[in-house]
């Protein structure tokens, strides 16, 4: 009697994208709280090492997975935000030590601004992507344009449109907070308990 192998068993891997979405909300609701002046400037301390850790590292991580699994929006959104969380916390940490002189506003701005139309570009892209993501990147473009706003010098009245970007912030990061609870959940469960939402444009 010859001898049968067992074939191995094929092992699903894991969705990554629900750990970029929960580094990338988490970190972005407690920023926010800062810049909608919920928390006190000096409570960017406690940003600092959750954006290295948690914001930075576990988007990075998240990017890489998404690689391997062939998502190329996954694998460029996940690293960029991962690499800009680690943008802003290594520019807090070396003005913050004294390594370095703090930046104008204006060049705070300008980068932000960037980050607005390169979200913004993705955005654009997400219409393909399921609702749920694509309310993420919406509301993610519209909050760097009012923080570059902000850093700019405008306001509504007496009122830093800054501050209205950091409740945009909010509303962003528990948006990705909850869709990383949906892909979760749904992984979890091994069914779809609670919809994304299909695409915009299907084809």
């Amino acid at each position: 009697m010859e001898n049968q192998s067992t074939p191995p068993l094929a092992i699903k891997p894991a969705n990554p994208g629900p750990l970029g979405l929960a580094g990338f909300g988490l970190t972005t609701v407690v920023l926010s709280c800062v810049n909608a002046g919920i928390l006190a400037p000096d409570a960017v301390a406690a940003v600092v090492p959750l954006a290295f850790a948690f914001g930075g590292v576990a988007q990075i991580i998240a990017g890489i997975l998404e690689f391997k699994t062939g998502n190329t929006f996954g694998m460029v959104a996940f690293t960029s935000y991962g690499l800009f969380w680690w943008w802003f916390a290594f520019l807090r940490w070396t003005i913050g030590a004294g390594w370095l002189k703090a930046p104008p506003s204006t060049a705070v701005a300008v980068t932000l601004l960037m980050w607005g139309v390169f979200t913004f570009l993705l955005w654009i892209v997400s219409f393909r992507l399921s609702k749920a993501v694509w309310s993420i990147f919406l509301l993610l473009w519209l909050t760097f344009f009012f923080l570059a706003a902000g850093d700019f010098g405008y306001f509504l009245g007496t009122l830093n449109v800054g501050r209205i970007g950091g409740y945009l912030g909010l509303l962003t990061g528990l948006d990705a907070l909850f869709v990383a609870f949906i892909e979760i959940l749904n992984a979890t469960a091994n069914r779809v308990v609670i919809s994304p939402g299909q695409p915009i444009v299907s084809n």
